[in-house]
């Protein structure tokens, strides 16, 4: 499971993740719907957080309020004109949401501060580098099943 291996990652600053698992959740998205990721993204969420001893914890609640923001974003995002928006740009997109929810809830929740958005422009950076990297990562997966499918198809 990509939460669990993602855990073991050293991290330069807390909340600050590649977000594997999210690789997994675009693919799903292009080539099966916004309901089939939402179920991928929400049990990855509730999995990885029963075997990380996170259940109920605060880092489930960031973790779930990030999963919601970005899938509602890959929502709206699906509407987007194909040929322009694909899953780079659903990548990011999802990048920035997911950060977005999860700064609201922490400054709401845990940190009853407004310093807490100082913290904003590295998380930003991340969504974009992270995004990106993910986004890219599933493009490349999803050509691979297209070719596959077609040599199948041939044979």
């Amino acid at each position: 499971m990509l939460t669990v291996a993602e855990a073991a990652i050293p991290l330069p600053l807390p909340g600050v993740k590649p977000g594997l698992a999210n690789i997994v959740t675009l693919v799903v998205l292009a080539r099966w719907g916004w309901r089939d990721a939402a179920w991928v993204s929400l049990l990855r969420v509730l999995a990885g957080s029963l075997l990380l001893g996170q259940f109920l914890a605060p880092g489930f609640f960031l973790s779930l309020s990030g999963a919601i923001a970005s899938l509602v974003m890959l929502g709206l995002a699906m509407h987007l004109p194909r040929r322009w928006f694909g899953p780079v740009s659903h990548s990011i997109l999802a990048a920035f949401a997911h950060i977005g929810a999860q700064l609201v809830v922490a400054r709401v929740w845990l940190v009853p501060h407004d310093g807490v958005f100082y913290l904003t422009p590295v998380f930003a950076a991340a969504a974009v580098v992270f995004g990106l990297i993910n986004g890219l990562i599933a493009g490349r997966l999803l050509q691979e099943m297209d070719r596959r499918a077609a040599e199948g198809a041939k044979g």
